[in-house]
């Protein structure tokens, strides 16, 4: 709200480990935005992109016009924004759109957000841009030019123009960390860190839902503070044995995405390189967290980027931080180290 409430002046990057909440916490504050306030959210994970142009169309949200519509004059962009709510999308109707995409130029699309958003503006409110899952364009390969091209039509927006307030969600910590080192955006971006509750808020937010002290205990030594761990002990009466299974669950899927590793020879792109990656430096980088939870790096190896995009390792670049995606992986490396310690 801090940031809403002042002029628009920097790009916004909400991120953090898999399901600690970021999503739900957009959600909740668009909510709770009061009606001068127009918010115009994208999921991405919702769109299917086989190529730049799906991207940049997964942006517009067509209205659909009854027939009668259609047979009047064209609508203004004044009158588009008056029929705005809630939307999904950036509203757009059948003849912008034609023209929009006439030419096939995403700079086309840029130039009516910027028309409409200050439509809205007019209107005396403020625009908020959202797009959630944002490394979804990375699946497209939106990089070089475009990546350039997007990221300063973010800037336009709002360290520029101060037009609208733009905040990027995004779960894939890779992405990020690439997009930290990006010249382009020194001083131009702030990163806010969505992680699991501390110990604190877990325990408030268990005394709530009726946890004993036991219940509690357990909870936050299996779950530590990730919200998604203790909703699901919430359903289940005996709460030790489900973080029990859990932990069983989790151990055997980290176990085969590493120990598939001595079969089968894996490569990652790594700064443009395919490189192979081994058993034994992947072992190497867990035993780390045999005892500490997370570490300092100086630079991201490939071995730790695959451990990244298998959900094992999330990568903190706004504090320079490697640490395990959750407690229940942390736990279930540490028993797979000394399982490969007994042998």
């Amino acid at each position: 709200m801090n940031i809403l409430e002042a002029e628009p002046s920097l790009i916004s990057f909400i991120y953090g480990p898999i399901n600690s909440g970021k999503t739900a916490l957009a959600t909740y504050l668009i909510e709770q935005l009061p009606d001068d306030y127009v918010v115009f959210y994208i999921n991405l994970r919702t769109k299917f992109l086989a190529c730049y142009d799906d991207f940049i169309e997964s942006l517009f949200e067509m209205q659909i016009e009854p027939e009668a519509k259609k047979r009047m004059r064209k609508e203004t962009l004044a009158e588009i924004v008056q029929s705005v709510t809630k939307v999904a999308g950036i509203p757009i109707s059948r003849e912008f759109m034609d023209y929009v995409f006439k030419d096939k130029k995403p700079k086309n699309a840029f130039s009516y957000i910027i028309q409409l958003f200050e439509e809205v503006k007019a209107a005396d409110k403020q625009p908020v841009l959202v797009l959630d899952e944002l490394q979804k364009i990375g699946d497209v390969k939106v990089n070089g030019p475009h990546i350039y091209e997007l990221f300063n039509f973010f800037i336009d927006l709002t360290k520029e123009k101060h037009l609208a307030h733009v905040f990027l969600i995004t779960s894939d910590s890779l992405f990020i960390e690439s997009i930290y080192n990006e010249a382009m955006l020194q001083e131009r971006c702030r990163y806010l860190l969505v992680d699991d509750f501390d110990y604190e808020t877990t325990m408030a937010f268990l005394e709530v839902h009726g946890f004993t002290a036991d219940e509690k205990r357990v909870a936050f030594e299996y779950c530590g503070g990730k919200p998604v761990c203790l909703v699901e002990l919430m359903n289940y009466e005996n709460r030790e044995e489900k973080a029990k299974e859990m932990l069983r669950i989790r151990r055997s899927q980290i176990d085969q995405r590493i120990g598939v590793l001595k079969d089968v020879r894996k490569k990652v792109l790594f700064e443009g390189v395919e490189l192979e990656i081994t058993y034994d430096n992947v072992m190497n980088i867990l035993a780390r967290f045999s005892e500490a939870e997370s570490y300092e790096y100086v630079r991201v190896i490939a071995d730790v980027t695959y451990l990244v995009k298998a959900n094992i390792l999330f990568v903190d670049p706004a504090n320079s931080i490697i640490k395990p995606q959750s407690k229940l992986n942390l736990l279930a490396i540490r028993e797979i180290l000394r399982r490969d310690d007994g042998k």
